[in-house]
């Protein structure tokens, strides 16, 4: 066996637990899976938070700069923008939605129902961040899955296995939700130049031979040599429930990033110029979509 072709495996650099912050004006219930103090850390990706909510919900805001992908967990999310496109998106379902130079959009609970969901934002590159605003539905029926023994990928974004997913990035990301079947092992494999962060959903999981809990994200940094692939080991305990993880991966930007509230520029001006030209419309007008109607 010629062991030079073999993928050198990786460890996890750091482990960090979700902080609940409770309810809000917006949300019934919210926490932060990992919050933007070092952005170096995780770049990247910016944050990640949690919401259950039901009503008001997420009525109109902007954002510029960034992309947000919102994974539904449970219950039904309505989504509206300033760009026409308005929908919904059930349980599997992601939203990955380009904020670029401008947008403004709702994320509420259909019917003020229940709504359930992990939102990631993920930066842009200095020379993208004023790129055209754009938002994809990415239905789980719609999603390619690759099936291995006691593990199912959905595969989101990126190419695993040979089966690439059908999100259209402007900053290569690998993406795949796992379910890990009890006592089964998975070998997973991602760029070596990638930063990756494994989000336990529910269930408990090993990542790297780290044992893991529900609301915990590892976090794999680099490898010192960037050619080539890497593995990452994944497992799930023994007994009667099933692992599902969210892995997401990319290159690291290596970018100064400056944050203003929903905004994310490199530069303290930028996120200036980004409030002064939506308070005077350059993100266009405040949408007036009517709610999506339903049968009562």
């Amino acid at each position: 066996m010629n062991t030079s072709t073999i993928a050198p495996g990786r460890t996890v650099t750091r482990i960090g637990s979700k902080a609940a912050l409770g309810p809000t004006a917006t949300s019934d219930d919210s926490a932060m899976l990992f919050a933007p103090q070092d952005p170096r850390l995780t770049d990247p990706f910016l944050l990640a938070g949690e919401e259950h909510f039901s009503a008001p919900g997420f009525e109109w805001h902007p954002h510029r700069g960034m992309e947000t992908v919102t994974t539904v967990l449970n219950g039904v999310l309505e989504h509206g923008d300033s760009n026409g496109n308005s929908g919904l998106l059930q349980a599997g379902d992601v939203q990955w939605m380009t904020a670029g130079r401008g947008i403004i959009h709702r994320e509420l609970a259909y019917r003020d129902e229940h709504a359930h969901i992990v939102q990631l934002w993920l930066n842009l590159p200095a020379d993208r961040k004023l790129t055209e605003s754009r938002y994809q539905d990415l239905t789980v029926a719609a999603r390619p899955r690759v099936v291995k023994p006691g593990a199912v990928l959905d595969v989101v974004s990126g190419t695993v296995e040979g089966v690439t997913g059908p999100a259209l990035n402007h900053v290569e990301v690998q993406a795949v939700t796992v379910t890990l079947e009890p006592t089964a092992t998975l070998t997973y494999t991602l760029p070596a130049a990638h930063r990756a962060l494994v989000l336990v959903v529910s269930g408990r999981a090993t990542v790297a031979g780290r044992e893991l809990t529900a609301g915990q994200t590892a976090w794999s940094d680099p490898l010192a040599d960037p050619a080539g692939d890497s593995v990452l080991l994944l497992g799930a305990p023994d007994g009667d429930d099933t692992t599902q993880l969210m892995i997401y991966s990319a290159t690291p930007l290596g970018e100064p990033v400056a944050f203003g509230g929903p905004f994310v520029m490199n530069r303290q001006e930028e996120i200036e110029q980004a409030y002064s030209d939506f308070r005077t419309g350059g993100f266009g007008e405040v949408p007036r979509l009517a709610r999506i109607a339903y049968d009562r």
